[in-house]
């Protein structure tokens, strides 16, 4: 994959440039920002499953932080992309309470509808390819967010949790075959925002490609697949499917 090796420019790095002006304000806030996809994203292999993205294309409709917040919010998907320039790759992710610098599965999404060569986010360039039927995405460990990442003995374990008190980001894990690379994982975001449990989270699967050093494939939530596999220098690519819901 190649890659621009360069951090983003200035003006993205605390998030997409404003409209000055308050008429420019005033036109936003009137908008009907009613066209936005959703996409599922780590789908199964039989096309099932996978975390739901919402997508709004045209991010220039609503470019205030605190208005895309309130509709991410709205929407109540775990994650909200607002494409700022669709040629240059150039994403803003929301979460339903909270601006990410990074996250897994809204890269991997825009990366397969966008279809372009990489992504920038206020954390990096994230390197994105097709292949077959899997986008893949390049990214590096320190870009995603802290997690506990906590390792159970087996399986059943992983599967019998219930939903922990909220405060904690846990991705709790367990080996389905370790010889293969295959584990079985539950996330728990924590945030008390409608999000109890994660379906599919790219950026905890980053994180714990990292520490065991070496390519996964990750059946998370209800079945959803995430591939991952360490690069070079530093990088990880993380691989899934993605359909477009609607």
């Amino acid at each position: 994959m190649r890659l621009r090796r360069q951090p983003p420019p200035e003006d993205l790095r605390g998030g997409p440039v404003a409209w000055g002006g308050l008429a420019a304000r005033a036109r936003c806030l009137n908008a009907s920002v009613t066209d936005y996809d959703v996409l599922r994203v780590f789908c199964g292999p039989r096309g099932g499953y996978g975390n739901e993205l919402g997508v709004v294309r045209e991010g220039s409709v609503m470019p205030e932080r605190e208005d895309r917040q309130a509709f991410a919010a709205k929407l109540g998907f775990s994650e909200t992309v607002f494409v700022d320039d669709p040629e240059r790759g150039v994403i803003d992710i929301y979460t339903p309470t909270l601006h990410l610098p990074f996250a897994g599965h809204p890269c991997v999404g825009a990366g397969w509808l966008l279809d372009v060569p990489e992504l920038v986010v206020p954390a990096g360039v994230v390197g994105a390819r097709q292949d077959g039927e899997f986008c893949w995405i390049e990214a590096r460990a320190e870009w995603a967010p802290p997690r506990t990442l906590r390792q159970y003995a087996t399986v059943a374990e992983v599967d019998e949790l219930p939903v922990p008190p909220k405060g904690e980001w846990i991705y709790a894990w367990a080996w389905l075959d370790e010889s293969a690379g295959r584990i079985r994982a539950r996330a728990f975001p924590g945030r008390d925002d409608g999000v109890d449990e994660d379906e599919a989270t790219g950026a905890a699967a980053l994180l714990l490609t990292d520490r065991l050093g070496r390519a996964l494939n990750i059946t998370q939530g209800t079945g959803s697949q995430i591939l991952t596999a360490p690069q070079p220098e530093g990088w990880t690519e993380i691989g899934g499917r993605v359909y477009l819901e609607r």
